[in-house]
C-alpha cells in the first residue's frame, strides 16, 4: 500500500481514539471545560451507559459567539498560546483536542451564552460539521449534550463493557472530581436517577461523607498544610484514614495534582510507605491526597487524556506525601491496643468442624441458622492430596505446625481455612443448599455510587448466596440476612468488601468471586489463637480440600520441610 495522506475523517477519527476512549472520557473532557471556565455548579446527566446520552450543564463564564465555531477545531483552546505556557500549565485542559474529538464521533448540540451577552447560541454539530446555528434564551453558562456516543466507530461499540460498568466509571469520575473541586455543587443524575450528589460548601469531609458516607468522613484524619511553606517545595494536604480503616483494595486512593486527578504509582508507593508497618499484608488505606506544586515542576502534557504526570523532582514529592502522612498518623492516631480475649477458646466438636472458627454470635444475629434448601444427604469420595497430619502446635497465633509422614509442616491457617470455607460455599451453593444467618435488626449499609451500581448488578448473584438485601434511601441499604459463614463478622465492612473485591476485575465468573471473598472474610485471621482441637479439626477438612495446597487467591496454604532438609539443615548428613 503507497504511503499516502489520509483524509480529515480518518484523521479525526484516530484522533478521537486517543482522547475519547469510554463515555466517562467525554464526562471528563467536559467536567475539566466547566470547572475551567469557573463553574460552581456543574449537573452531568447519562443514558445507557452514556452510549445513548450525556449531557453536562455548568453556569461558568460560557463561550462568546464569535468563538463557538472555532470552539470545535481542532487545536483551539483558550488556555495556552505559545510554547512557553507549556511550561507553566494551570488549566485542567489545553490541548484544544476535547470537543472536536468529541464531535468526531457522536452527535453533539451545544446552548451557551457568556455574561456580557443577552442571548445565547445553540449549535448542532455532526459528524465534526455544524448543521445548524441560532440564538436561544438560556442561563449564562454552557450545556453540551452528546448522543449516539460511537455511532459511525461500531469496532468502538464492541470493547464497551456493559452499562452498569460504563455508568461505575462515570460515577467514580464525578466523585473524584467533587473531592478535588469540594467548592463546585455537582449532581449526577444516572437514567433519570440521582446517583450523586455533594453540597458544594468547600467542606472536603462533607464531600468525603458524600462519596464514602458518613462514618468513613468521621473518621478520616486531616493532613494540615504548612505554614509558611516554600512554594516552590510540594504542599501536601487531604485526609487520610487511621489504621482501624482499611479496604482490600487501592481504588479508595485519590491523588490530586494541583487539583488534577491522575494515576501515578510513586504517589501510591509513597502513601503505603507510610503506612509500612502498620496495616496488614493485602489491606490498603482510604486516602484523599491534594499536592500542590509549581507548574514549572511538572509536566502534564504526557498523554492525550491528562491523566498522567511527570515530576521534576520524584525524590521531593515522595519524601512529602511520606512524612506527611506519617507525622498525620503519629500525632492523631497513637497505636492501639489488642484488646484480650475474655476467655479460653472452647474446643469444637466433630458436629462443629464444618462451622470452624466458633466466633460467637453478634447482638445482631439470630441465635438459629435457616438453610435455604436441604442438601441430599450423600458423600462422594475426594482423592486425598495431603498425608494425615499431627497437630504439634501453633506458631505467632498464625501458622499451625503439623508433623508427616516425611517432616514438618507449616500452614498459614487463614489461608488454610479459606480453602476449606471456599470449597464448601460453593459446594452448597451448586446443591442450591446454601445456609442463611437472618439477623434479628437489618444493618444499614451506605455505598459509593460506584459499589451501589455494582450491588444493582450483582443482586442475583449475591441472593444465592444468601444475602438479603433492600433498598433503602439514595444510597442506603438494609441487610437482612448474610451468609451463615459471616456470622459474628462487621455485616457492613462485609458486603463492602465483598463488593471492592468484584469491582477488581471485569472479567471470570463473579459467582465464583463472591465465594472467594466469602471465605476470606469468613476464614480465621491470622493473629487469633486457636485451641489444639480447632487446629486438629482444621487440618482434618483441609485434608478433604480437593485443592488443599493453595487458598482460592492462589497462595500456598502450607510450607514443607522434609526429613531429610531437616537433618542437612542441622548437619546431621
Amino acid at each position: 500500500m503507497p504511503i499516502r495522506i489520509l483524509s480529515p475523517d480518518v484523521a479525526s477519527k484516530i484522533a478521537a481514539g486517543e482522547v475519547v476512549e469510554r463515555p466517562a472520557s467525554v464526562v471528563k473532557e467536559l467536567v475539566e471545560n466547566s470547572l475551567d471556565a469557573g463553574a460552581t455548579q456543574v449537573a452531568i446527566e447519562v443514558q445507557g451507559g452514556g452510549v445513548r446520552l450525556i449531557r453536562v450543564v455548568d453556569n461558568g463564564i460560557g463561550i462568546p459567539p464569535e468563538e463557538v465555531d472555532l470552539a470545535f477545531e481542532r487545536f483551539a483552546t483558550s488556555k495556552v498560546a505559545t510554547a512557553d505556557d507549556l511550561e507553566g500549565i494551570s488549566s485542567l485542559g489545553f490541548r484544544g483536542e476535547a470537543l472536536p474529538s468529541i464531535a468526531a464521533v457522536s452527535e453533539v448540540t451545544m446552548v451557551t451564552r457568556s455574561k456580557d451577552e443577552l442571548s445565547g447560541i445553540f449549535v448542532n454539530i455532526k459528524d465534526g460539521a455544524i448543521l445548524e446555528k441560532a440564538k436561544r434564551g438560556c442561563p449564562v453558562g454552557t450545556t453540551v449534550t452528546v448522543r449516539n456516543l460511537f455511532r459511525n466507530v461500531p469496532a468502538r461499540l464492541k470493547f464497551l463493557k456493559s452499562t452498569a460498568t460504563e455508568n461505575g466509571h462515570i460515577s467514580n469520575l464525578v466523585a473524584q472530581y467533587s473531592l478535588a473541586f469540594p467548592e463546585v455543587r455537582f449532581t449526577l443524575l444516572i437514567d433519570g436517577r440521582t446517583a450523586f450528589r455533594s453540597t458544594g460548601s468547600g467542606n472536603l469531609r462533607e464531600v468525603l461523607g458524600s462519596v464514602y458516607g458518613l462514618d468513613v468522613a468521621k473518621a478520616m484524619l486531616m493532613i494540615e498544610a504548612k505554614e509558611n511553606a516554600d512554594p516552590m517545595l510540594p504542599g501536601v494536604t487531604g485526609f487520610v484514614s487511621p489504621i482501624t480503616l482499611t479496604r482490600a483494595s487501592r481504588s479508595y486512593m485519590s491523588f490530586f495534582v494541583n487539583r488534577r486527578w491522575v494515576q501515578n504509582r510513586m504517589l501510591t508507593y509513597a502513601l503505603e510507605e507510610a503506612y509500612q508497618g502498620l496495616l496488614m499484608v493485602g489491606r490498603h488505606p482510604i486516602a484523599v491526597i491534594n499536592i500542590s506544586l509549581h507548574p514549572k515542576e511538572l509536566d502534564v502534557n504526557v498523554h492525550p487524556t491528562k491523566n498522567e504526570v511527570r515530576f521534576r523532582n520524584e525524590r521531593d514529592i515522595f519524601s512529602a506525601i511520606q512524612k506527611a502522612v506519617r507525622n498525620t498518623l503519629t500525632v492523631q492516631a497513637p497505636m492501639p491496643t489488642l484488646d484480650t480475649l475474655s476467655g479460653p477458646p472452647q474446643p469444637v466438636t466433630a458436629s462443629q468442624a464444618e462451622r470452624l472458627p466458633a466466633f460467637a454470635n453478634s447482638p445482631e444475629e439470630a441465635v438459629t441458622r435457616t438453610p435455604i434448601a436441604t442438601p441430599p444427604q450423600s458423600t462422594e469420595p475426594v482423592a486425598k492430596s495431603l498425608p494425615i497430619l499431627r497437630v504439634v502446635g501453633q506458631l505467632a497465633n498464625t501458622y499451625i505446625i503439623a508433623e508427616g509422614p516425611d517432616g514438618m509442616y507449616l500452614i498459614d491457617q487463614h489461608a488454610a481455612h479459606e480453602r476449606v470455607l471456599f470449597e464448601k460455599i460453593r459446594n452448597e451453593r451448586s446443591r442450591r443448599a446454601v445456609e442463611v444467618q437472618g439477623l434479628l435488626q437489618p444493618v444499614t449499609v451506605e455505598l459509593t455510587v460506584s459499589q451501589q451500581e455494582l450491588l444493582e448488578l450483582q443482586s442475583e448473584a449475591l441472593s444465592e448466596y444468601g444475602f438479603g438485601i433492600e433498598h433503602f434511601g439514595e444510597r442506603t441499604y438494609l441487610v437482612r440476612s448474610v451468609p451463615a459463614v459471616l456470622r459474628g463478622q462487621n455485616v457492613a465492612q462485609s458486603l463492602v468488601e465483598v463488593l471492592d473485591f468484584l469491582a477488581e476485575g471485569e472479567k471470570g465468573d463473579r459467582r465464583e468471586e463472591i465465594a472467594i471473598s466469602l471465605a476470606c472474610h469468613g476464614a480465621v485471621r491470622a493473629g487469633q489463637a486457636l485451641s489444639h482441637e480447632e487446629m486438629r479439626d482444621l487440618i482434618r477438612q483441609l485434608e478433604q480440600a480437593s485443592q488443599p495446597r493453595t487458598c482460592p487467591h492462589g497462595r500456598p496454604t502450607m510450607i514443607h520441610l522434609s526429613s531429610s532438609q531437616l537433618e542437612k539443615g542441622f548437619g546431621r548428613r
